[in-house]
C-alpha cells in the first residue's frame, strides 16, 4: 500500500469509515517525497528513537520506520488507530499511543519508550497545537533535534533574525532554546485535503546551553514578552507598561541606556544578548519593586 497515493488513500479511508475532523487539523500527504526528504534532512538514523505526533494514516511513520531504531506516535483520533495498525503491521519497531500530546508529560513519555536511542522528533504538526507543542517540546529538554513541518508564517517567525517583521517574543524563545533552520517549503497540493496556506519544514537543533546566561531565566522571558505586546512603542514605553511604578521609567531608561542602545530603541531590534543584559540591568529593580 502506498500511503501517498490517492487511490490507495481513498479506498484506506473508506474501508475504515473514516471522515476529516476540521477541528483537529487533519490535512494526509500524497506528495511521497515530503516525508522522504523529511527524513532524510532530520539525519534519522538506526541510533535514533524518534516521537512523531499526529501520525494520521502514517506516510511520515513510514519513512521514520524505514530510518530509525524506535518511533512512538501519539495520535489524539481514536479512529486513525484501526487505520494505523493495518498501515503500520509491517514495520515492529513503532508503537502507537493515543494521547493528547498536551496534556502528555513529554519527559516521561521518552523515559519510557524510547530509552537507549537518541530523542528526536520529527512530525507534521497540526496548525492549531503548533505553539504550545513546540513550547513543551523545548521546555521538555529531552530532544537533540526537533524537525516539524507547521505553518510557514510561523516557520518564518521562529527562524526570524532581529529587526525583521517576523521577529517576536516566539522568535527569541525558539532560539534561546535551540539553533533553528528553514528547511523547504510545501504547497497545499500535497496535502488531502489541500489547506488553504502554504507550509515549511523547520529543524530545531536543541543547544546544551543557552547562547547566552542570565540571572533570572523567568524574568528574562518576562522582558521578552513585554517588549513585543506593543509593537508600535519604543522598548522604553513598552517595558514601562509593565515594569512602572513611581520611579520605574527612570531606572528603565537608566538601563537601557546602560546596555548602550539608544532610548528611543523599539524592542524588534535587540537579539537575545541585548534582552539578556537589559533583563539582568532590571531584575534588582524588580526585586525592589516587589
Amino acid at each position: 500500500m502506498e500511503l501517498c497515493n490517492y487511490e490507495d488513500i481513498r479506498q484506506l479511508l473508506s474501508r475504515h469509515g473514516f471522515h476529516f475532523s476540521k477541528s483537529m487539523g487533519q490535512n494526509f500527504l500524497i506528495a511521497e517525497w515530503v516525508p522522504q526528504e523529511m527524513v532524510a534532512r532530520a539525519g534519522i538514523s538506526s541510533q535514533d528513537g524518534v516521537l512523531e505526533i499526529g501520525p494520521g494514516i502514517g506516510p511520515l511513520t513510514q519513512q521514520l520506520a524505514l530510518c530509525a531504531g524506535h518511533v512512538t506516535a501519539v495520535e489524539l483520533d481514536r479512529s486513525l488507530l484501526p487505520i494505523l495498525e493495518e498501515t503500520m503491521a509491517p514495520h515492529n519497531n513503532v508503537n502507537i499511543i493515543c494521547a493528547d500530546i498536551i496534556k502528555a508529560e513529554i519527559s516521561t513519555l521518552v523515559h519510557e519508550n524510547l530509552r537507549g536511542f537518541t530523542p528526536k522528533v520529527c512530525a507534521n504538526l497540526p496548525y492549531n497545537i503548533t505553539t504550545p507543542v513546540l513550547t513543551a517540546l523545548l521546555e521538555a529538554k529531552c530532544f537533540s533535534s526537533i524537525t516539524v513541518m507547521i505553518q510557514r508564517e510561523v516557520a518564518r517567525r521562529i527562524c526570524a533574525a532581529p529587526g525583521t517583521a517576523d521577529y517576536g517574543a516566539f522568535s527569541v524563545y525558539c532560539q534561546y532554546h535551540a539553533d533553528p533552520e528553514l528547511l523547504f517549503d510545501v504547497g497545499p497540493e500535497c496535502f488531502l485535503p489541500p489547506p488553504k496556506v502554504t507550509s515549511s519544514v523547520i529543524t530545531l537543533r536543541t543547544r546544551s546551553a543557552p547562547p547566552v546566561r542570565v540571572r533570572d531565566e523567568a524574568f528574562f522571558f518576562r522582558v521578552v514578552k513585554a517588549a513585543f505586546a506593543q509593537r508600535r512603542k519604543t522598548l522604553l514605553n513598552a517595558l514601562s507598561a509593565v515594569f512602572g511604578g513611581p520611579d520605574g521609567k527612570e531606572c528603565i531608561r537608566r538601563a537601557i541606556a546602560d546596555c548602550g542602545l539608544p532610548e528611543a530603541v523599539r524592542g524588534e531590534r535587540l537579539g537575545i544578548p541585548e534582552f539578556a543584559a537589559l533583563a539582568d540591568l532590571l531584575n534588582p529593580f524588580r526585586s525592589e519593586q516587589s
